[in-house]
């Protein structure tokens, strides 16, 4: 990767101290990436305000999001896979989204409804998704019942999200807030914003349905909706849906202890869900990327990714909470990964999965292991001064 360094957009933004350290820990990778060829592609399935939906789930590879080429998120190392150079341009990102359409022809029987398109950065940033790309993936994707896309809240724009909502289309935005308090987005995330940023979004996404009916379409039943907007596409007539937001939590940032963690997550997932706009909250457990910030902080000692005990333990408080919750532990049951004892890791996972998908915390108590009570001691006793107690 170019070494990277600010530009106008991130002068002046987050921590020097933090901007500093993740350039020259990011400036040590010296892999290369093929501009045609899409980072990742998947096939899954995702619980949605409509209910639980066969996903496709695509990761462009772009020029990388330009706030981790200034330095970045102390624990991201996505921008390591992007393209060197800072961009990508439309006919080769095309090339990308046509892999990944073959990809479910040959293993879907019939298209997702569900479209998840992240690029490690912001869809919405024109640096990284040109104007004509996104129009495109618009149009490609007209005919399905969802699509989410992710971006930094400053290129939430109404006006860009149009672009999907009037063809019909369901469009969300993944926003990675990582947590509602400023504090530790600032000091442990090194994220710029604030959660007012973050409501500001949601206004802007809710905004872009405004010309719609989406008000009255959502009152009288998501079903009767898709059925409308089938019907209307059928009759070569125009439509519009509504926008919403999806917040992504970071769970254990660095710098926090193991019982820090949990209540601000806790904490967290409930002012996301208060939002108006935001319907789902994806809590994701911190995971030791490659050329980072807590890959140094783990290599030292310093950093052991949250137990599984923990993001049950977040799950089951806010199973109530006026949002969908939900969380995804990559890499579980590895050392870089959210994990306990490792006896117990797949049986964890296959818990929270199913809470994802049914939402009923009950799923928890038909897991337990000797190490919950490990991690018992720890959420009693580890501090952010005596952290990781337990690796």
């Amino acid at each position: 990767m170019s070494q990277p360094t600010p530009d106008g957009y991130e002068e002046g933004r987050g921590m020097d101290a933090h901007n500093a350290v993740m350039r020259e820990v990011r400036s040590r990778n010296d892999r290369s990436y093929d501009p045609t060829e899409p980072t990742r592609v998947w096939l899954d399935e995702d619980n949605t305000p409509d209910g639980v939906r066969d996903s496709l789930t695509i990761i462009l590879n772009t020029g990388g999001c330009r706030w981790a080429r200034a330095g970045g998120c102390t624990m991201c190392g996505y921008v390591a896979e992007s393209v060197d150079g800072g961009s990508v341009d439309h006919g080769k990102l095309m090339t990308q989204l046509e892999a990944c359409l073959d990809h479910e022809r040959e293993n879907a029987d019939e298209p997702a409804g569900l479209v998840k398109i992240y690029t490690s950065g912001s869809f919405l940033d024109e640096r990284e998704i040109p104007p004509e790309t996104r129009e495109a993936v618009a149009e490609t994707f007209a005919d399905r019942d969802r699509l989410v896309v992710e971006s930094l809240p400053d290129f939430v724009d109404r006006e860009k999200l149009r672009e999907f909502t009037d063809r019909g289309l369901a469009t969300d935005v993944a926003v990675g807030l990582e947590t509602a308090t400023d504090r530790v987005r600032h000091d442990c995330v090194n994220k710029y914003f604030d959660f007012a940023d973050f409501e500001a979004a949601c206004a802007e996404a809710q905004a872009a349905a405004e010309r719609s009916e989406a008000a009255a379409e959502r009152a009288s039943g998501r079903s009767e909706r898709r059925e409308r907007r089938h019907a209307s596409r059928a009759a070569g007539e125009g439509s519009e849906a509504a926008a919403g937001v999806k917040a992504y939590l970071l769970m254990k940032p660095p710098f926090l202890a193991e019982p820090e963690a949990v209540a601000d997550m806790t904490r967290s997932v409930r002012r996301c869900a208060a939002v108006e706009g935001c319907h789902t909250v994806s809590m994701n457990p911190c995971n030791v990327q490659r050329h980072t910030m807590v890959e140094e902080l783990y290599h030292d000692g310093g950093y052991r990714p949250p137990w599984l005990w923990s993001v049950c333990e977040v799950l089951e408080a806010t199973a109530d909470a006026d949002a969908i919750v939900v969380s995804d532990p990559v890499g579980h049951g590895s050392d870089r990964g959210p994990h306990n004892c490792g006896d117990c890791d797949d049986r964890v996972q296959t818990a929270i999965k199913d809470f994802d998908l049914r939402q009923d915390p009950s799923v928890f108590e038909e897991v337990a292991c000797d190490c919950e009570a490990t991690w018992e001691y720890v959420m009693r006793e580890e501090t952010a001064y005596n952290q990781p107690l337990v690796r």
